[in-house]
């Protein structure tokens, strides 16, 4: 798989979301779509990403935006994370890893010497054409979510 640019197409999904549905892209065409890349339910900066994107779906959805975070944790592992963190962003699955490989996402990671296999957190911006308009990478969490809202306001 070639790397995402900015400027290609967004490569389309269909996974499993939290609530026993499905995401598709296809579904959200005409939408500016942020999709969200993160490692694992529940741990302290997946945590905080979430809630902070939570936080402002009335924002993206104001300007006919969507949000959707995809980790590799299953529907049942997000629907009992979106449950105790009160979390109100749609959370797919891709237990596959099929998403995480066209968007290049899985990588090789390091810690405390380990290597082993992680989803970098990462966040795509799709604009109404379904074109990659921004692309984050190795994202720090604080102020994130505002940041990709910013750039989702101004592709107006």
């Amino acid at each position: 798989m070639s790397e995402i640019t900015v400027g290609a197409p967004a490569p389309n999904f269909d996974l499993p979301d939290d609530k026993g549905g499905r995401m598709r892209l296809s579904d959200m065409k005409g939408r500016i779509v942020a999709l969200y890349f993160y490692p694992k339910d529940d741990t302290p900066g997946c945590t905080a990403e979430a809630i902070a994107f939570s936080g402002l779906l009335k924002d993206f959805a104001a300007i006919n935006a969507t949000v959707v975070g995809v980790s590799p944790d299953s529907p049942d592992s997000h629907a009992k994370f979106r449950e105790k963190c009160n979390l109100t962003v749609p959370l797919a699955s891709d237990e596959e890893r099929a998403l995480v490989n066209d968007f290049g996402v899985w990588v090789k990671k390091v810690n405390y010497g380990r290597e082993y296999m992680g989803v970098d957190r990462s966040t795509f911006l799709i604009d109404r054409d379904g074109k990659i308009a921004r692309i984050w990478r190795k994202v720090k969490v604080d102020g994130h979510a505002q940041a990709v809202l910013d750039a989702a306001r101004a592709l107006g």
